[in-house]
């Protein structure tokens, strides 16, 4: 079972789908994310495009992160997220969106924090949508300098061969657990030439 690890709704158990159709981020996955990046996460706005049970978002509250904005495109999905905002007591500080993640990030900003801090990409392995969400972020300026994309994905090259995206990003961290590579970038915006 789920549970948030650490932070203000440590130990709570957490509700997830019955099924296939989400695969959760392991605890092991997570629990070496967030040691690394335990120091880095407070007041910063989190973004989850596939939030599946809202896991990752909601950790990331419990340890300090200020906001989070969790978005899946599964009804069933979301309707668990939501009973997980309730259950870790973070009404205030969660967004819940029923939305493509293309959608989200070509949407207007209106009710969203101006940039994100940390970003959570999990999409589904086999739709390979890692690198369509990075290149959305970057285009929509999203990401505020010195933020944090934790990707989760089948292949170890998330860029998949995207030499002037990949350039733009900094790995931190990058481990196998089971098929999943996970991978830890950080984002420096680019110094004006003016």
């Amino acid at each position: 079972m789920m549970r948030i690890i650490t932070g203000r709704a440590r130990g709570t158990h957490l509700y997830t789908l019955e099924g296939e159709t989400t695969r959760p981020t392991s605890e092991r996955a997570k629990e070496a994310v967030f040691s690394m990046l335990q120091f880095e996460l407070r007041d910063r706005a989190v973004l989850d495009l596939f939030a599946g049970s809202g896991q990752m978002g909601l950790e990331a509250i419990s340890r300090g992160a200020s906001r989070a904005v969790l978005v899946d495109a599964s009804p069933k999905a979301v309707d668990i997220i939501k009973k997980n905002v309730v259950k870790t007591h973070f009404e205030q500080e969660c967004t819940v969106l029923c939305a493509d993640y293309a959608d989200v990030l070509r949407a207007h900003r209106a009710g969203m924090p101006e940039r994100f801090g940390l970003v959570v990409l999990d999409p589904p392995y086999a739709k390979r949508l890692v690198c369509p969400a990075l290149e959305l972020l970057l285009k929509g300026d999203w990401l505020e300098d010195g933020a944090f994309i934790v990707c989760e994905s089948a292949e170890e090259d998330i860029f998949e061969g995207h030499e002037a995206l990949a350039a733009r990003f900094e790995f931190r961290r990058r481990a196998k657990y089971g098929v999943a590579y996970v991978s830890v970038l950080c984002y420096h915006k680019e110094e004006s030439h003016e």
